[in-house]
């Protein structure tokens, strides 16, 4: 099943769990405008084919006492295999680290650092970021403001 083979319905229920993954599948159904039985057999197909990954709730980083994000991009001397895998070994180990991605362009990685203040993601970058071998240079960027905030993409 492609993207190409999704039908008005499995966009539909695709976009509903997108809005809300804690509908009933009484109330998904007749969201969707489908009886609850073949719904939950789409509902079900959509999982098994990897269109739907997970349920997950969404955090308020903020009331959780996180409410400073801090994007930092990171370049390694040297971009071999062994340096990419210790890199991300340590990055996951790291609990501020929230997203991370491999790169292309002048950086290796991009980092999301979700921290209390400038003092912990001070203590963050001096006592582990900067210590993993590998790593030849740091730029950080203090977001002003979030403009748009999604899940996933689904036209």
């Amino acid at each position: 099943m492609s993207a190409d083979s999704l039908d008005s319905i499995d966009r539909a229920i695709l976009r509903e769990v997108l809005r809300d993954a804690r509908l009933t599948l009484q109330e998904l159904s007749g969201r969707v405008n489908l009886s609850p039985s073949p719904c939950a057999r789409r509902v079900r197909i959509l999982e098994e084919r990897g269109y739907i990954s997970g349920y997950h709730a969404h955090l308020d980083e903020a009331k959780l006492g996180y409410p400073f994000s801090v994007f930092v991009s990171v370049k390694l001397a040297h971009q071999v295999d062994d340096r990419l895998q210790a890199f991300e070994q340590a990055v996951n180990a790291y609990p501020e680290v929230i997203d991370c991605w491999l790169m292309t362009g002048t950086r290796d990685y991009l980092l999301r650092v979700a921290v209390a203040d400038l003092v912990e993601f001070e203590g963050f970058l001096t006592r582990r970021l900067t210590k993993v071998p590998g790593v030849a240079s740091i730029e950080s960027s203090i977001p002003i403001r979030r403009v748009k905030k999604g899940f996933s993409r689904l036209d």
